[in-house]
């Protein structure tokens, strides 16, 4: 069947996103029912954008434009020419082109696949002085190959297996990380632990438990550890392969998305290697969105903590890795990190201010009976979580052929 050069204003209806408001950042624009999609959100999701983490009120959305379910968001500033489609009804800045397949020409799945096939062309026409920027004229300059709408509905049908296989395991992931939630918050939140009848409390700890700052349940000495920054690790020294560095944008929920996530080559990681991390590190963001952290695992073992990060290697004579994980997501103690986060601009917390935060720890044989319940759950994470990895790298295999046309479908 043949394939034909079609630019992208002639398979649907390309226009931008629209936040007319200045500034930006007024309060009363956000919090309401109307979903506010971002570059970092598009980035983020895999086929379908289903989560946000904006939102707009009815100020916002008369300044803005809502978009239906089914388009294509493609960012064209800070993140370039990420893509995913709408699974909900959302608004998007200007920072954001959407696209709404003309069903006779287009299917979108297909244009999407396409477009993150040809990604790197789009980066390099968008390369500036100060800041790369992915016009909409640009966008639709680029001429695609594509064949008729029927095959591009074949097509996009055998690579959307593959992400909708990836999507329930996330969805599955996040139902086994809610259990382990729920039993930490039923013992060490709501204090009903095993024995709760039987134990005092006094001043709102349990009889056994201790007060701690968090340098005196980390490792001496090197236990708390910022990310390399400044003179350190340059933009320049990032490169498409070699050693994964763990970044604030790359947390998310409790995992790490590989799919954003920047390299260094070795050397950089020889340099820089008192960052390596190891199984059981806790990396936690220390500047934007405080608090965010996830749980080093074999996987990522050898990766750096990269700028805007820390890491926390716990003394496990002390406090469990998992045990301080949960502690670090207690509303009480992300509260406190977030108040004492200092900095005019951005919010940021420095060495200082995270050792002295304070944690209550549970008796160790109280925190090997919690691990020993939900290892099991982590087990079942593990495992979904490799799966994910090698679906997303089957897919990246046949993307190409099948974009291309070399596999006949």
């Amino acid at each position: 069947m043949s394939w034909t050069l079609k630019k992208l204003d002639q398979l649907g209806h390309v226009s931008r996103g629209r936040s007319r408001h200045r500034p930006r950042d007024a309060e009363h624009l956000y919090g309401g029912p109307h979903p506010f999609v971002q570059t970092g959100d598009i980035k983020a999701a895999q086929l379908y954008l289903s989560t946000y983490s904006q939102s707009y009120s009815e100020a916002g959305l008369a300044q803005s434009k809502k978009w239906p379910v089914g388009t294509l968001c493609i960012t064209i500033a800070a993140n370039i020419a990420e893509t995913a489609i709408l699974d909900m009804d959302a608004c998007f800045p200007d920072s954001v082109i959407g696209f709404v397949a003309d069903e006779r020409e287009s299917d979108v799945r297909f244009v999407k696949y396409k477009l993150d096939l040809v990604k790197q062309t789009f980066k390099r026409v968008s390369q500036g002085a100060a800041q790369d920027n992915l016009s909409q004229q640009k966008l639709v300059s680029i001429p695609l190959s594509v064949p008729s709408v029927t095959e591009q509905r074949r097509i996009a049908d055998i690579l959307s297996t593959y992400d909708d296989l990836i999507e329930n395991n996330r969805r599955r992931m996040e139902l086994l990380e809610a259990s382990g939630r729920q039993l930490y918050e039923e013992w060490f939140v709501r204090l009903r632990f095993p024995g709760y009848e039987h134990t005092k409390i006094c001043n709102g700890v349990p009889n056994g438990w201790e007060r701690r700052n968090l340098s005196q349940v980390c490792v001496a000495g090197n236990g708390i550890q910022t990310g390399p920054f400044g003179s350190q690790l340059h933009q320049a020294d990032y490169t498409e392969e070699g050693f994964p560095v763990v970044m604030p944008k790359d947390i998310s929920g409790t995992q790490i998305s590989t799919s954003t996530i920047a390299r260094v080559p070795e050397e950089i990681t020889e340099r820089l290697s008192k960052h390596r991390l190891q199984d059981g590190d806790i990396v936690l963001a220390r500047r934007g969105d405080i608090g965010r952290k996830c749980l080093i695992t074999e996987r990522e073992k050898g990766w750096l903590c990269g700028t805007g990060c820390m890491r926390l290697r716990t003394d496990r004579t002390i406090i469990s890795p998992r045990m301080l994980f949960n502690i670090l997501g207690r509303d009480d103690v992300s509260g406190e990190l977030k108040a004492r986060a200092g900095g005019s601009i951005m919010p940021n917390l420095n060495l200082t201010i995270l050792s002295n935060i304070s944690v209550v720890v549970p008796p160790a044989n109280l925190q090997t009976v919690f691990d020993a319940l939900v290892e099991p759950t982590h087990r079942q994470i593990s495992t979904l979580d490799a799966q994910n990895q090698q679906l997303r790298l089957a897919r990246d295999i046949l993307l190409p052929r099948l974009m291309n046309g070399d596999v006949p479908v």
